[in-house]
């Protein structure tokens, strides 16, 4: 299983996230404890235990659900999770840290960063825009953004998740028809900062930049696109959103 908007254990954790930017964290904690109630495949239970812990004031309590999300994450076949075992990792090893075990401390420190020296992602990888390509061409950095207005991108997005990519292609600026093409990176990628660790931890979403070029090697047809409704309210995120865009 991948990371999905739509998982409704997902939701519940999007919700309680609302829920604490609205300066609600009972609330917010309730929504993540029924989240986990909810869950039943290991990467639903390794999303909300690692969220519940990161909710624990008792350092204690904290690692105990740290080491749940560790259990579950460990068996959950999906590279979601593995990009974010090294953040797990380093929130296990702040917790030994605050409860004086300097060895556990530093043995899951090692871990978090041997973790993320391993972690390779190998697509195949989307790119969603509006713009009417073909197979062989380049997609390079340069574009304009399409979460806030006037900012040049020095780099060239992408993902491994279709869902993620169709979004992309709804929000593109632009007339055309919305078009996911399949890229192939030509030089280094890094995970997309943007994303990473902001509200999930690690890059569930597979989001990825670079500043050399994507080339086309084919295109998808045919993928859930958003309604009307869906887009709207996407729409309506981006006016009001007032983060600041690393670029």
């Amino acid at each position: 299983m991948e990371f999905s908007p739509d998982n409704p254990v997902i939701q519940r954790c999007i919700q309680a996230m609302s829920a604490e930017a609205k300066g609600e964290p009972e609330e917010a904690g309730k929504l993540l404890m029924q989240a986990w109630k909810e869950a039943t495949t290991d990467f639903e239970k390794f999303t909300a235990a690692h969220l519940v812990g990161r909710y624990q004031q008792n350092p204690d309590e904290q690692l105990e659900w740290f080491k749940k999300a560790l259990e579950h994450g460990k068996k959950a076949d999906a590279v979601s999770v593995q990009g974010a075992l090294s953040t797990l990792y380093g929130d296990i090893a702040r917790c030994y840290e605050t409860l004086g075990d300097a060895d556990s401390a530093c043995i899951h420190n090692e871990l978090a960063i041997s973790v993320k020296n391993q972690l390779k992602d190998e697509g195949p990888f989307y790119h969603g825009t509006r713009a009417n390509l073909k197979t062989g061409d380049l997609l390079v950095a340069g574009g304009q953004s399409n979460y806030q207005a006037n900012i040049t991108m020095n780099h060239i997005y992408f993902t491994a998740l279709i869902n993620g990519a169709g979004l992309a292609a709804a929000l593109a600026k632009g007339d055309g028809a919305e078009r996911i093409y399949i890229v192939e990176p030509t030089g280094s990628f890094e995970d997309d900062p943007n994303v990473t660790d902001k509200k999930f931890p690690g890059n569930p979403t597979r989001s990825y930049r670079s500043e050399a070029p994507l080339k086309i090697i084919g295109e998808v047809t045919g993928w859930a696109k958003l309604t009307p409704e869906e887009k709207r309210k996407w729409n309506e995120k981006l006016e009001n959103n007032k983060g600041e865009i690393i670029n």
